[in-house]
């Protein structure tokens, strides 16, 4: 009867110590790490260490009382992968604890603290299996509020110190008093080595990244995958066809017949949309994609989604957050006729009747071109900030194009402008992608190419034709409002010399389409931000693409337009359609 109850609560108590002992061995090495911060910075026992002077040489006692601080450092940073289960920071933490177990005898005979660091060694060895994780500590992940306590304890530990040699008196103790000089410059010494090693780690956290998935390009065997799965999906958008870029990791579904796909930088896995394929598999998917980048002790994020990946976002436990609004038009229905759409039908009507011509290149076919989309290209670049992009936008890529079909607009028999096309199985939506024209192209050649481009849709069985998204459009600044919401708001009215936030939206405005929000999410709202920017620049391919100015390019000025009675400015702008 005993051994049956002893064995029953053997079944019920492991479980439950093995899901709190991540946290609470981290709270206890931690807490022995800090302890042995403050025992380097504080004086030794001058009885005790009289006594081990004369059993070991004076530098082995140097070397245990530097190494002693400066592992409690280590511990305390070890502390954040127990937090978050990494086999390697479970190993190190036991081994370290009984290392520096012996180093409390021979820096000063200091056994209760020895005792205390072996005990703690004791518990943690046995809770193998609490930390599953199979991650270096190199990938572990170190929040802001772990790295402000670690701090606070090597500060502490100084100023205990401090406190220590100058309000403890020795005048009492004439004999040890010799000392004194020699115990504050060992306690200097192993506490500025505790903050050295803080400061390094520190320094080392900003560069070091998560183990980082292979990209999957075109030579790549799960390349066909993602293409097969893209002409069949239920749930893909225009977007998802970013993943035919070659830049992208992906994470496939057990049947193979959904992706999730998502970039890399630092510890940041984004993924860029939801899940496209099946819309059963979703959920499984999202699921997946968290737990691996759990397992590589990396931070994940969700980027771009739309009010459908809500509910399944929400039962990830994620933070969520507005970042814009994204522009779709119902085609169908779509006319011309009326007050409301007449300065996009006059400058349609300009541009044609003035010579230009409009067609849809078929997926392929675009290689006896390819050259003069090449030039318009990289006139285009010359002239906007930045440079080619990556990862949330296309860039232009000869094997990338060849992927979709290619709206070209002509100007006296030359192409001047062009677009890449990204189509939907379903016909829900199709949209555009990367959208450049030359300096010889006439004025609102985009909004002809755009008039052109409902009407092939519609003809196509399109539902909608996707205008991409405006960013940070739609934010409210109310007083109740989140933070991050009120900041972008915020950008969004004053930061027009950042990005043409004003511009894109009210372009894009004029065609008057429905207005759908679009979220980013993260495990923790304060992620969010560092999405954000590592999403910056991924797509900017890094701090030197995102500060690139316009060049000087010697490119001659774009034609002159007649002006249509009743019409705006001409000059409108229309980067943030790129």
């Amino acid at each position: 009867m005993l051994l049956r109850l002893k064995m029953a609560l053997r079944r019920e108590f492991r479980p439950a110590l093995l899901s709190a002992a991540p946290l609470l061995s981290a709270i206890l090495v931690m807490a022995a790490g800090a302890l042995l911060i403050a025992s380097g910075a504080t004086p030794s026992s001058p009885e005790r260490f009289m006594r081990l002077a004369v059993a070991l040489p004076a530098p082995v006692i140097e070397i245990s009382h530097f190494a002693s601080s400066v592992l409690g450092l280590v511990l305390v940073m070890l502390a954040f992968g127990l937090r978050s289960r990494l086999d390697a920071a479970w190993a190190a933490s036991v081994a370290v604890l009984f290392l520096t177990a012996l180093l409390s005898f021979s820096k000063g005979l200091i056994w209760e603290q020895g005792l205390i660091l072996a005990a703690i060694g004791v518990f943690l060895a046995p809770l193998r299996a609490a930390f599953p994780r199979k991650a270096a500590l190199s990938q572990m992940e170190v929040t802001p509020g772990w790295l402000l306590g670690a701090g606070a304890a090597v500060v502490g530990a100084g100023l205990l110190g401090v406190w220590f040699f100058q309000h403890v008196s020795y005048e009492d103790q004439p004999f040890w008093s010799t000392m004194v000089d020699g115990d504050v410059a060992r306690s200097i010494r192993a506490w500025a080595g505790a903050a050295l090693a803080f400061l390094g780690y520190g320094v080392w956290r900003l560069v070091a990244t998560a183990a980082t998935p292979r990209v999957i390009g075109e030579d790549d065997s799960d390349f066909a995958r993602v293409r097969a799965i893209l002409a069949d999906s239920e749930t893909a958008e225009p977007l998802s066809n970013l993943a035919l870029f070659g830049d992208k990791r992906f994470l496939f579904s057990e049947s193979g017949k959904s992706f999730m796909m998502f970039g890399v930088r630092g510890r940041s896995w984004i993924a860029l949309g939801g899940p496209v394929g099946r819309r059963d598999e979703r959920l499984q998917l999202l699921w997946r994609f968290r737990e691996l980048a759990d397992a590589h002790a990396a931070r994940p994020g969700l980027y771009g989604i739309g009010p459908d990946d809500l509910p399944d976002v929400v039962e990830l436990g994620f933070s969520i957050q507005k970042i814009g609004e994204c522009a779709r038009l119902p085609i169908q229905d779509f006319a011309f006729e009326g007050q409301t759409r007449a300065k996009i039908r006059r400058a349609w009507r300009q541009v044609r009747d003035g010579g230009a011509q409009f067609e849809v290149v078929p997926p392929g076919g675009i290689d006896d071109f390819m050259s003069e989309l090449a030039e318009i290209s990289e006139e285009w670049l010359a002239r906007q900030s930045g440079g080619d992009k990556s990862f949330a936008l296309g860039g232009f890529n000869p094997r990338y194009l060849r992927e979709f079909p290619v709206a070209i607009a002509r100007w006296e028999g030359k192409i001047v402008a062009f677009a890449n096309l990204w189509p939907t199985s379903s016909l829900d939506a199709f949209s555009i992608d990367l959208m450049r024209y030359n300096w010889a192209a006439p004025k609102r050649i985009m909004d002809f190419l755009f008039v052109e481009l409902i009407s092939w849709g519609r003809d196509q069985g399109y539902a909608y034709l996707d205008f991409g998204n405006a960013p940070l459009a739609g934010l409210e600044d109310r007083p109740l409002a989140p933070v991050m919401t009120r900041v972008g708001r915020l950008m969004f009215d004053l930061g027009e010399d950042v990005y043409n936030f004003q511009g894109v939206r009210s372009y894009k405005d004029k065609f008057h389409p429905n207005w759908e929000p679009r979220y980013a999410a993260a495990p923790a709202k304060w992620a969010i931000a560092v999405l954000l920017a590592d999403v910056s620049l991924l797509t900017s391919g890094g701090f030197a693409g995102l500060t690139r100015r316009p060049g000087k390019a010697d490119i001659p000025p774009p034609r002159k337009a007649e002006p249509v009675a009743g019409q705006a400015d001409p000059k409108e702008a229309v980067q943030g359609l790129v």
